[in-house]
């Protein structure tokens, strides 16, 4: 604590004698948010900001609602990443309400915990075999050098928001011509920086989605101004996006169902931007069969290629994911992990009650080090987008045999 509030008279000094703004964060540091968290980080938090800064309202289930003050945010970001190897790894909540509600949807998490009425035979081989010979990692390495390029794509920044609309011009390039395809903003109300998303207009109802984070952090304060390429998280995580889309445009498919390719601003401080979208395609009734995180996938840290995550996910989808890549890609190593509660994006689709997985890049305990710096770059995967390329593989057999 006594490290803390140094670092902070600091800051606060600095600011005064060099006539310069404090950051944002601090600027906000009287207001009190509501967050969920997994109830093993608690104890770890409390003691990095002190009891009165951290409030532990309730636990239930391995979740715990508490109350923290805005300007912790960093803090508590920093300790998911460096303790409990959790890019996300918590949640914040509009109010206390929705806090609670969130700590009580265990019925929704279970359902989405469990199998659901989609067709999880594998029977589309002509169709994903031709899709994943397209696949094309130079492609997907421009993509990724294209947005590490930006100063940092943090959701309150300047960057931030033009990286997002680099994304949403590229998807759209993509799209063409074709009436059935097109990217648009979703806008959030308390941040500047939009998630995008691209969709490909099927016959049914049903949707299929794959997304990941467009954000990037670096630091603790002053994250506007810090340098944060992410290179590997998560532009690796967008660049395999792009390029399934790319594949599925480019080849004239035509889906049954909708397919959605998403962005999402806001995951680094709470999965901000994915819980919006979660919330909103259930409150529309919106019939998600199938959910794909791709949060870092580039950085070949393990043993095994592919590592999927078995906690808050759905054991039939990882189970059929599994087999996709046994089918579709031999050679290539896969298994499970687990990364605690809200440690990406996929957990606002469980919480919403869809069906949702996570691929990772590596084992948890293996994964890059250099994230949340300004070393999070493509050379840290030996300058090329190799490891992505297979999630861009499996991606595109996850979309075209759930596309039935």
């Amino acid at each position: 604590m006594k490290f803390v509030f140094s670092i902070l008279v600091l800051l606060v000094s600095n600011a005064f004698a060099h006539n310069t703004e404090l950051p944002t964060e601090l600027k906000n540091s009287d207001r009190e948010i509501w967050i969920t968290v997994g109830a093993d980080a608690v104890n770890s938090f409390q003691k990095s900001v002190g009891l009165d800064s951290a409030v532990e309202h309730a636990s239930q289930d391995g979740i715990t609602v508490m109350k923290i003050k805005e300007s912790d945010i960093g803090a508590m970001s920093h300790l998911m990443h460096e303790d409990f190897n959790r890019c996300g790894g918590f949640v914040a909540h509009e109010s206390e309400e929705e806090a609670y509600k969130e700590l009580n949807s265990g019925a929704e998490r279970l359902f989405a915990e469990k199998a659901v009425l989609v067709d999880y035979t594998i029977d589309q081989n002509d169709l994903v075999k031709s899709a994943i010979e397209q696949v094309n990692e130079f492609k997907m390495r421009s993509t990724i050098e294209k947005l590490s390029s930006f100063k940092n794509r943090y959701y309150k920044s300047s960057t931030g928001v033009d990286s997002s609309k680099w994304i949403l011009s590229k998807w759209n390039e993509l799209a063409g011509s074709r009436t059935d395809a097109k990217a648009f903003e979703f806008k959030h109300n308390r941040w500047p920086q939009p998630t995008v998303i691209l969709e490909i207009k099927g016959k049914s109802e049903d949707v299929v989605i794959i997304g990941g984070h467009a954000d990037s952090i670096a630091g603790w304060f002053g994250r506007e101004n810090a340098k944060a390429p992410g290179a590997d998280d998560n532009a690796s995580g967008i660049a395999t996006i792009t390029e399934v889309a790319r594949v599925l445009l480019e080849s004239g498919y035509v889906p049954e169902k909708t397919l959605a390719f998403m962005g999402y601003a806001a995951e680094e401080v709470g999965l901000l931007g994915s819980k919006e979208v979660a919330q909103d395609y259930k409150a529309k009734g919106k019939n998600v069969i199938g959910v794909l995180q791709l949060d870092m996938t580039n950085f070949n840290g393990s043993e095994l290629d592919i590592v999927m995550m078995s906690d808050y996910t759905n054991a039939a989808q990882n189970a059929f994911v599994g087999n996709l890549i046994d089918n579709y890609l031999p050679g290539v190593k896969w298994g499970y992990d687990k990364c605690g509660y809200a440690c990406s994006d996929h957990a606002s689709w469980t919480s919403a009650g869809y069906p949702a997985s996570m691929p990772f890049e590596s084992k948890k305990g293996d994964m890059n080090r250099n994230i949340h710096t300004s070393r999070d770059t493509i050379s840290q995967s030996n300058g090329t987008a190799d490891h992505a390329a297979k999630f861009a593989k499996m991606a595109l057999a996850f979309m075209i045999e759930l596309d039935k």
